[in-house]
């Protein structure tokens, strides 16, 4: 099957050497990405920056802000069978970026943001994506609340949730702690490195998928 993985922060620029970012590194949605392809898939990671390798055999677009990444996705989306959105996409951008150095000159500076593309939203329209659409949530606070919202929201078939909030997992971290959530119900998976808690997502997803086309 063809999977498309995004992966990474996004950045958000302010002016030619300063922008906007987040904590992510990347690395659930690159082992994903590695562990689809060990299962036998053809692979495409959409990656925001990261210091982090490419998994061998896995396609590969890199993308520096959230409207780079909505283009990437909007240009490769019709051809999946499956979407996995690990990236975490800037919630905002500046209206203006500066063409020079902000010099600090000001006691304060104000910058005004508008909305980035809802890359997750779009997936089903105006995108028309129709195959297995997973996104992730990372909350640090009424963890299963946010996921389930999200889920009815963005019409995915599932969310997965971590509360970022909690020391030694999510980002930053080899490891992470999961709650998978569904229409109809939830499970929280234990505690795991990355590695092999991609693998064990990548099986839950792909039976995920199997159940769809019965």
């Amino acid at each position: 099957m063809n999977v498309l993985v995004t992966a990474g922060p996004t950045r958000e620029a302010i002016d030619p050497v300063r922008f906007l970012t987040n904590r992510s590194s990347g690395k659930m949605g690159y082992e994903l990405a590695h562990a689809f392809q060990a299962a036998g898939h053809q692979v495409l990671l959409i990656s925001g920056p990261t210091s982090l390798d490419v998994p061998d055999l896995v396609d590969f677009i890199p993308v520096e802000s959230a409207a780079d990444m909505f283009e990437a996705v909007s240009r490769h989306l019709g051809r999946m069978h499956l979407a996995v959105f690990a990236a975490a996409v800037a919630d905002y951008t500046p209206v203006t970026v500066a063409p020079e150095k902000l010099k600090k000159s000001a006691a304060s500076l104000t910058l005004e943001l508008v909305k980035t593309p809802d890359i997750l939203g779009s997936a089903r329209q105006p995108l028309g994506f129709t195959g297995t659409l997973v996104g992730f949530a990372a909350e640090t606070e009424n963890l299963l609340e946010n996921a389930r919202a999200k889920l009815s929201r963005k019409g995915c078939d599932l969310i997965i949730a971590n509360d970022v909030s909690k020391p030694g997992i999510g980002f930053d971290s080899d490891h992470n702690q999961v709650t998978l959530v569904y229409p109809d119900h939830a499970e929280t998976l234990p505690t795991a490195s990355k590695h092999d808690l991609a693998h064990q997502l990548v099986q839950t997803i792909l039976e995920l998928h199997l159940q769809r086309q019965l």
